[in-house]
């Protein structure tokens, strides 16, 4: 798969979804325009339909495989930018200007903007979509209020596996579903299975399903990521944004543009920060404004910087922290699960997860549990084994690296549970070598969302 090709090239996996969003107040939709440019901005112009072609990748089979390009391709090249083969995309690795370590600490200094237009985005709608995604996510979508967001898993019918990570935000007449390019053609027959299966019962509302093909979606993020953003915005956008909180998202239009954007504050940096779904005739042009606009504050950023960001995030990657065999329960997602989901069930896998969320003593609990870590010497890489003082395997990495904020060596796994807490000393195993290691809570770094006060 592209994604395993990536992680090969890069060591350590890249990417990731994106930030958990927590439900906040309502957000009022807003649609703005400028007369006023305090920055020249070129008009968004209509850009080429992605572009498929056959690239070699180094693989030990040497297959031939089809890599498409976003809309932002050509500008990545323009600022130098190192592609390798990632979801099914060629996506930009790092840029001539910054090292990864440099793009990182630019990051959580001032801002930087990520190309994630390689992700799936959805649009769900009809009398019927709530409670679709009620059934086929443990979230609790019915009470989720307008312009805000959660995250939550695709979960398998039997077991309560996670078929894929994904990012759902209300809106005022439809859902819009963000879900991961490397799991594209899983979920596409996922979701047809399970549309399918939705028609047969005549008793369901209708559900219509979009994908919105060659969508542009970037990512700001970062501490001057607010401030970049109010520039580009009407004043009077400028100020709602003052006001838009962590899982909060708003329609606005660029300045000196027509292109509506949906804004949707948060991100897998654990900076605060934007994720900006753009029309594709007008993806190149926002982006390049953004960046025009703020030429000694924001810097674009590639997977290598993404990848190290979300690890210290403590932000899952699909396909490594993730995968079909692990449940919300085990991968410490239980805080998805909406109280009256926990109450009711009434969505896939709902005998597995609801059990596992009861106490050992009654019948309860799981098997293992993901956690972070300290590593002593060197940097535990995915497939790393964790073993007790006898040597006996007791967990394993899914994601490692060296930390440029923490200036440690930090990883993600699963651990046998029981010894999942919080200062547990343990040993990984890395090139034959046992060095130790210290189960640690997540994230590795603070995180700076920029969330609603707390009521009281």
């Amino acid at each position: 798969m592209a994604t395993q090709r990536a992680a090969a090239v890069l060591r350590p996996a890249l990417g990731g979804i994106g930030a958990s969003c927590v439900r906040a107040r309502c957000a009022p939709r807003l649609q703005f325009s400028s007369r006023t440019l305090c920055i020249q901005a070129a008009r968004p112009r209509k850009l080429s339909p992605t572009i498929h072609h056959s690239v070699r990748n180094s693989s030990s089979d040497s297959k031939t495989e089809t890599v498409a390009k976003t809309g932002l391709y050509q500008l990545h090249s323009k600022y130098g930018a190192k592609f390798v083969p990632f979801g099914g995309y060629s996506m930009p690795v790092q840029y001539s200007d910054l090292s990864i370590v440099d793009s990182h600490n630019w990051t959580r200094e001032k801002a930087s903007l990520f190309d994630v237009g390689h992700m799936v985005q959805h649009e769900f709608s009809g009398p019927g979509a709530e409670a679709f995604l009620q059934l086929i996510t443990p979230s609790s979508v019915a009470s989720l209020p307008t312009y805000t967001s959660t995250l939550s898993t695709l979960l398998r019918r039997e077991t309560g596996g996670i078929i894929d990570d994904t990012i759902i935000t209300r809106l005022p007449d439809k859902f819009y579903v963000v879900t991961n390019a490397g799991r594209r053609e899983e979920d596409r027959a996922y979701l047809e299975y399970e549309l399918k299966a939705w028609k047969e019962d005549s008793s369901n509302p209708e559900v219509e399903w979009k994908t919105l093909e060659n969508q542009g979606l970037v990512a700001l993020q970062g501490p001057l990521a607010a401030e970049i953003l109010s520039r580009a915005l009407d004043p009077k956008a400028t100020q709602a944004l003052k006001t838009l909180y962590f899982g909060q998202s708003m329609h606005a239009v660029i300045k000196d543009t027509d292109a509506e954007v949906l804004v949707s504050r948060g991100g897998y940096t654990g900076e605060d920060g934007f994720e900006i779904s753009i029309p594709p005739y007008a993806t190149e042009a926002i982006t390049q404004f953004l960046l025009d606009s703020a030429k000694d504050e924001l810097r674009l950023a590639g997977l290598g910087a993404r990848d190290t960001l979300r690890l210290e995030a403590g932000m899952c990657l699909y396909g490594h922290d993730l995968d079909e065999t692990t449940t919300p329960v085990e991968s410490a997602l239980s805080w998805i699960i909406g109280k009256e989901r926990r109450a009711n069930g009434g969505f896939h896998g709902d005998s597995v997860i609801l059990k596992q969320l009861k106490k050992k003593s009654e019948g309860g609990g799981v098997g293992r549990r993901r956690v972070g870590f300290v590593v002593e010497g060197a940097p535990a890489r995915e497939g790393a084994h964790v073993v007790n003082e006898a040597g006996e395997q007791i967990g394993t990495i899914t994601s490692g690296c060296p930390s440029p904020s923490v200036k440690k060596n930090i990883a993600m796994g699963y651990i046998k549970d029981g010894l999942h807490k919080s200062g547990t000393e343990v040993e990984v195993v890395i090139r034959g070598k046992r060095r130790k290691a210290t189960v640690t809570k997540m994230p590795f770094v603070p995180s700076k969302y920029f969330k609603a006060p707390a009521s009281k």
